[in-house]
């Protein structure tokens, strides 16, 4: 198995977050930094025993050696490196939120397949062991058809640096931390036919608080609370449910444990070894790279996440989910996780 070459486009607290991971995987990539600031790239290369830094973003992608770039700037700089590296002959694995906009996956859906490279988007929840286990109850009628799914994701975060600023995000707190729980929320089994939003709190500055509704095909209904102001107990411990017609799951919302109640009654744990799904995700993101198999968070996944939080975002607007595009997106959507978590499906 031959080793990939991967740069880092920008070197802040989530290459971190990923040099970490992937440092345990040296065997299957050699990490690169590229950064503004070229110290600091030197710093990231020597902190996660890289194969190399850069002072430009330019420069990394003249590099002949890489064999794939992760996007890892802020949100309004990722449409414009992501081109740029398919212009080059690069795979690209991008950080959540893909893009600020759901028009800008059709942009890069068109340059890939002119290039003939892959566009990967690095959203670790669908790989969560929790994302898993509550997708095969549902699926396996654990709490009867399903009526209601109910989660709450709130917390206190301050919004300063680019993420207070909506130019550099691309949006407020719902974009750039809603939209994992709305990939969760979106892939539980029935797909997602109609949006409605509310925002909650100052209607002036960067939006930090929001109330989704999702219309799911069969008539079952999702609320997401979410917030980065409002402070839960416990750093950030909080409690979220899915009801049926014969039960309910309990669940903490960041998946330390379940509680199954209808047909039969059991606590479970879904995994604690890898609660956050990061190491599954880049397992996955490698072996797409290497050509082994279609990764499970493909950029039409990406693609209508974000068009669920744009459908949400209107300020108390009713959207519905293109349902031509979901189909053609479904299958790599909805496929089993059992390949990626080392566990039976």
């Amino acid at each position: 198995m031959r080793r990939l070459n991967l740069v880092f486009l920008g070197c802040g607290a989530i290459t971190a977050a990923h040099g970490r991971t992937l440092a345990r995987r040296r065997d299957e990539v050699r990490c690169f930094y590229a950064s503004r600031d070229r110290e600091r790239a030197m710093a990231f290369e020597r902190r996660f025993g890289g194969g190399g830094s850069f002072g430009s973003y330019e420069e990394a992608l003249a590099d002949a050696r890489m064999d794939a770039v992760f996007v890892a700037t802020p949100p309004h700089l990722h449409l414009e490196l992501t081109l740029a590296a398919l212009a080059r002959g690069r795979d690209v694995v991008v950080e959540k939120p893909a893009f600020p906009r759901a028009a800008d996956c059709a942009t890069v859906e068109r340059e890939r397949a002119r290039s003939g490279r892959q566009v990967l988007v690095a959203e670790n929840y669908c790989y969560k062991p929790l994302a898993r286990f509550l997708r095969a109850e549902i699926a396996a009628g654990a709490v009867g058809e399903l009526r209601f799914v109910q989660v709450n994701a709130l917390k206190s975060q301050r919004g300063d640096g680019w993420r207070g600023d909506p130019a550099l995000a691309g949006g407020g707190a719902l974009l750039e931390g809603g939209v994992h729980w709305v990939d969760l929320m979106a892939h539980l089994g029935p797909p997602v036919v109609a949006v409605r939003g509310h925002r909650a709190g100052k209607s002036d500055g960067p939006e930090r608080s929001s109330l989704v509704v999702l219309d799911y095909e069969g008539g079952a209904v999702g609320t997401l609370c979410h917030s980065w102001e409002t402070p839960g107990l416990l750093r950030g411990v909080q409690l979220s449910r899915i009801r049926g017609t014969e039960g309910s799951i309990v669940f903490e919302s960041n998946g330390a444990f379940a509680l199954v109640c209808g047909r039969r009654r059991r606590l479970a744990l879904p995994g604690f070894r890898d609660l956050t799904g990061s190491d599954a995700m880049f397992a996955d993101i490698l072996a797409a790279l290497r050509g082994e198999r279609e990764p499970l968070m493909t950029l039409h996944r990406a693609w209508e996440d974000l068009a669920i939080v744009e459908a949400a975002s209107g300020g108390g607007s009713h959207g519905t989910v293109d349902r031509a595009f979901h189909r053609s997106s479904r299958g790599g959507a909805h496929r089993d996780l059992g390949h990626v978590q080392g566990q039976p499906a």
